[in-house]
């Protein structure tokens, strides 16, 4: 009985620990709130009290191998394509939203600035999204939803 606890014992700790390591590789290379990489969720940091007028902050997650991006509005779930080289970023203008009514809030506006980005920079953890040298917005990582995320 005593081989058996042991042996029990020793084979959990394994599965346990390949587990975690497994999870903390896939959660720190694909989505460390520390590093310099586009991929992840991110948060924006809202300048004017329309950006949060709806109750909720927009986000915007990049999937780097699909070059896909997903995320809200502040208002309404929006997902695309996106296009990445260098410091160069677009967003195709056939992005796909919801249509819920947004009152309070300037959509249109919000979405504008997406598709007139055309580059990025990441700064001391903050995102931001560009047109030319016109910093359009600011974004800081969502360490819960990106840690959290496999």
């Amino acid at each position: 009985m005593k081989h058996i606890i042991i042996l029990f014992t020793a084979v959990t700790s394994i599965v346990f620990a390949f587990a975690r390591q497994n999870n903390f590789t896939n959660n720190f290379s694909v989505n460390n709130p520390d590093d310099t990489t586009l991929a992840g969720t991110w948060v924006l940091q809202p300048v004017l009290p329309s950006d949060t007028a709806t109750g909720k902050v927009p986000t915007l997650t990049f999937n780097l191998p699909t070059k896909r991006f997903s995320g809200n509005t502040g208002c309404n779930a929006m997902s695309g394509h996106f296009f990445l080289s260098g410091d160069s970023l677009t967003f195709d203008e056939n992005m796909i939203t919801t249509k819920k009514a947004c009152e309070g809030y300037n959509e249109k506006a919000f979405i504008g600035n997406l598709i007139k980005t055309n580059r990025y920079k990441i700064e001391d953890g903050v995102l931001q999204l560009m047109s030319d040298q016109t910093i359009l917005s600011k974004w800081k990582r969502n360490i819960k939803t990106t840690m959290n995320k496999t």
